[in-house]
């Protein structure tokens, strides 16, 4: 199965929109870690197991684990999450975008030395710097278009005349171009943020039914309501909306795999009730 037909399927199995980020800062973790030497992988996967049933999809952060040298507790990590719940996809947040050899070595690293099911890609350099990962039918590519960060607008919000069009933004020029043009395979999705609703809304209408990976609820304040609102498809799906330090970091006591549990369940139901 592929990548968008699994996250399909989860959609409709687990009634779930919610992606759980695993970006682990050991800082934070509870106590009982404190002398674990591999805690890194000890804590996500125990967030993992604790909130499987309320997701569509994971999203580890690879800088997350590699400035903790913890690469291998990532594959790890992935490889647990595909044998013990199969079925749910795992997207590795990686931003990825180079040309040459060097974009197919980025594919290679996310799909084979990971096996992750997708991985985030910026469309910065053009088309060719995200072709290796287009060329793989079975793997999703994910790429950004309106972030959620303050400073998104520095750039993507230019306005620019391409495609036959004027005077658009950049980020609807994005959207058009990857929805239209690379997405031949059918295994694209685009990134948007929770803290821009308005956006959300055009860049759907613009890309129809493409999953948008929608990151910003939770911590950095993104309003679940006006997301669903303005982002989910006809049938109500068509959304990936991630949360992570929200869920991860829920309790800091010994009942943090609960919180989390809790935490993850609390925002599909958030989610569930608008949809």
């Amino acid at each position: 199965m592929n990548f968008i037909s699994a996250l399909k399927t989860r959609w409709q199995h687990a009634n779930s929109l919610v992606c759980v980020g695993l970006d682990p800062e050991p800082s934070r973790f509870p106590s009982k870690f404190a002398n674990d030497p591999d805690a890194v992988f000890n804590f996500c996967r125990d967030i993992a197991d604790a909130t499987a049933e309320h997701t569509c999809a994971f999203k580890p952060q690879i800088a997350h684990f590699a400035a903790l040298g913890a690469e291998d507790a990532l594959a790890r990590l992935i490889a647990h999450i595909h044998a013990a719940h199969p079925g749910i996809p795992v997207i590795l947040d990686a931003k990825r975008g180079d040309i040459g050899s060097t974009a197919q070595h980025y594919a290679a690293e996310a799909f084979d030395r990971y096996r992750a099911d997708a991985v985030t890609a910026n469309p910065y350099l053009g088309r060719d710097s995200l072709q290796p990962f287009l060329d793989r039918a079975d793997k999703g590519v994910v790429i950004l278009c309106r972030t959620s960060n303050p400073g998104a607008g520095d750039l993507q919000d230019l306005v620019v005349s391409a495609g036959g069009r004027t005077d658009r933004p950049l980020y609807q020029h994005v959207a058009e171009t990857i929805a239209r043009e690379w997405n031949g395979n059918g295994n694209c999705a685009l990134v948007v943020g929770a803290t821009w609703p308005e956006q959300l809304r055009e860049v759907r209408a613009i890309v129809g039914d493409l999953p948008l990976l929608v990151p910003g609820v939770g911590a950095q304040g993104g309003d679940v309501e006006a997301v669903v609102r303005n982002a989910k498809t006809a049938d109500g799906t068509g959304l990936i909306v991630s949360s992570s330090r929200a869920v991860l970091y829920a309790s800091s006591g010994g009942d943090y795999a609960e919180a989390a549990a809790a935490a993850a369940g609390e925002l599909r139901e958030t989610i569930n009730r608008y949809r």
